[in-house]
């Protein structure tokens, strides 16, 4: 099957591994998960940060009923797109209760305080005109963290923190791992010697050590995270760019395009590293599951994205003490979160990586 085009070989070979295609199908819904954000989840304001506290850790499916009364103070209307990326502040004020009813201008309530406490006997005063609709049922899917929180939506919003530091860290990495893995493996001599000592010296420290090393420097907040874990990620790259540079460049059309005069640069972007984006593209997607373990691990140490902002690693540290009583479910999701979609990247990093395989291909084909 020596006829079909490289990209045919490549897509051939990656429906073959069907566990890497499913990788492929679980990121991808996971990407539209991010993209619609608040237009999904449940609690659509802001950070999915709607408090009920008397609500606190509640199990999976619960549902309760609520008094829906209208904030006094405006709040303005966001349009879709807007809606999408930052969430709708809520025009409303939920109460949970367990019965009601009405009588005159008014609505007489037991509002609920807690499992083992007595309703507590409240009125509002509600004209008959504005009766419709205040009385609303809401179903936790997940159930609610210790605040009272939507737990489905902080999740689904945590999918898009992950995400973003994992494509920014990704971009990062790349710009400085293939520009300095080229430098380096194309020149050679003093220069190769001096960027491979460095490349060496920041090989040799932790990861996580480094990261949070940049994350005291620079601060803590989400922009800082994408500069912090895409600056501790580019030796990987640089130093797989690097080899395959200086294994392209002996080659016949690399000496042919220095005889013709062609620049180092165009000789470097237009002849070389077109040829080695295989070996680019499985590093990238091995890093970016990296990137998103290493997003996580700061989160649970408090130096990532900063509260309210919900992240899978904050979301384990709030809740990683109920493991061990009958709500460990609280630690366990964005845990599952995190593993599959780690394994997700990881699956799809084995499928590109058979599919640029070249003595690989030449066995199957």
């Amino acid at each position: 099957m020596t006829d079909l085009s490289p990209s045919q070989r490549t897509w051939k070979i990656f429906k073959r591994n069907k566990i890497a295609v499913a990788g492929l199908v679980f990121i991808i819904i996971t990407l539209l998960v991010a993209i619609l954000g608040y237009l999904i989840m449940p609690d659509s304001t802001p950070m999915a940060n709607n408090m009920t506290i008397q609500l606190s850790i509640k199990k999976p499916g619960s549902t309760f009923m609520f008094l829906r009364l209208r904030k006094p103070e405006p709040v303005d209307t966001v349009n879709i797109f807007r809606k999408m990326l930052s969430g709708q502040p809520s025009f409303y004020h939920d109460i949970p209760i367990t019965d009601y009813h009405f009588a005159k201008d008014s609505v007489y309530v037991d509002e609920y305080i807690g499992t083992e406490d007595k309703p507590e006997k409240k009125a509002y005063l509600l004209p008959p005109s504005l009766r419709r609709g205040v009385i609303v049922f809401k179903t936790f899917w997940l159930g609610t963290d210790v605040y009272g929180r939507d737990l489905l939506s902080r999740l689904l919003l945590g999918t898009r923190i992950s995400l973003s530091v994992g494509l920014m860290a990704v971009i990062i990495s790349m710009l400085l791992g293939v520009t300095i893995g080229a430098i380096a493996g194309y020149f050679g001599g003093w220069i190769d010697a001096t960027l491979s000592w460095l490349m060496n010296i920041l090989w040799s420290l932790p990861a996580l050590l480094l990261v949070i090393a940049i994350s005291f420097a620079l601060g803590k907040g989400l922009w800082q995270i994408f500069i912090a874990v895409g600056l501790s990620m580019w030796v990987e790259v640089a130093r797989v760019v690097r080899g395959q540079v200086m294994s392209l460049k002996q080659v016949e059309y690399i000496e042919a395009a220095r005889s013709l005069g062609f620049s180092n640069r165009r000789i470097i972007s237009r002849h070389i590293l077109p040829n080695i984006i295989g070996p680019i593209l499985v590093i990238a997607s091995s890093n970016f599951a990296s990137a998103i373990l290493l997003e996580a691990g700061l989160s649970f140490l408090g130096f990532g994205a900063q509260p309210p902002m919900p992240t899978w690693g904050s979301m384990i540290k709030e809740h990683y003490g109920y493991i061990v009583m009958d709500s460990a479910f609280l630690a366990i999701a964005p845990g599952l979160a995190i593993m599959l979609l780690v394994y997700a990247f990881n699956l799809v990093t084995v499928g590109l990586r058979d599919a640029f395989d070249i003595k690989s291909q030449s066995t199957r084909f």
